[in-house]
């Protein structure tokens, strides 16, 4: 199967705000922080606003809805408060994650399968509202068909376990969750669906994943943000928009 297009890359700009309010101050600006993302050819703008507001903020919605060009995919959970603010805003996309106060980073894909008739009525007027409808799970069948089902137009991929078993040097592992990520691409791909991918991903692992023909769209933010540390965040994307580009390439070869 031929590539799909251009391989999209979105940032997500979360823990430019996790930088700031660990200090109560105004600055690092996740705006700024996104206009620059844009500058470095990222193509979308991802901020997960949750519930206990732990980095963006509500005013940060706003701000990045006025100010930005290119489109926001607003990660969220699945409340009543987070889909009124989604409606409010109508950001070009909406990804729905689990979520638990407890939790350091997102630790899973969200339990479509098991929670069909309430997801299926919390995901229909985002998508009347015009907002692209992102499931974020894991390759598991039953959770990609069920995204299907309650007319999600996306599924965002769970990259996160394969990142951390390349991490840990667990070869086979890695090989066996590549494959698993890879067949619920394609699946995800029959049923029509629109394939991103994302958690964890780093220049160490982002090569396998892009050459996934079905993934349109990797959403990256935790390991870029760190990059930008030492080598500034215009530089840290445009590295990963290369690796990226690289790996699709190769592929059309």
């Amino acid at each position: 199967m031929k590539p799909l297009g251009r391989l999209r890359l979105g940032v997500n700009i979360d823990h430019v705000a996790t930088v700031r309010n660990a200090r109560g101050t105004a600055y690092p600006d996740p705006l700024r922080a996104g206009l620059l993302a844009e500058a470095a050819g990222a193509d979308g703008i991802t901020a997960h606003l949750r519930e206990d507001r732990r980095h963006i903020r509500d005013e940060d919605i706003t701000a990045l809805m006025q100010g930005l060009r290119v489109p926001l995919n607003l990660e969220m959970a699945t409340t009543p408060e987070m889909q009124a603010i989604a409606l409010r805003h109508k950001p070009h996309a909406v990804c729905l994650v689990p979520e638990r106060r407890e939790e350091r980073t997102t630790e899973g894909g969200i339990d479509v399968a098991g929670d069909i008739a309430r997801l299926t009525d919390f995901v229909a007027p985002l998508r009347e509202a015009g907002c692209r409808v992102s499931m974020f799970i894991g390759h598991d069948v039953r959770q990609i068909e069920a995204s299907a089902e309650i007319g999600a137009a996306v599924v965002e991929l769970h990259t996160g376990h394969y990142c951390d078993l390349v991490a840990e040097g667990r070869a086979e592992d890695a090989a066996r969750e590549l494959e698993a990520l890879r067949e619920g691409a394609a699946l995800a791909h029959s049923l029509g669906l629109e394939v991103h991918a994302g958690h964890g991903i780093s220049y160490d692992t982002v090569a396998e994943i892009a050459a996934f023909p079905q993934v349109m769209e990797l959403n990256i933010g935790h390991f870029l943000i760190g990059e930008a540390i030492f080598r500034g965040l215009g530089s840290a994307i445009e590295g990963m928009r290369r690796r990226m580009d690289a790996a699709r390439e190769a592929m059309a070869g």
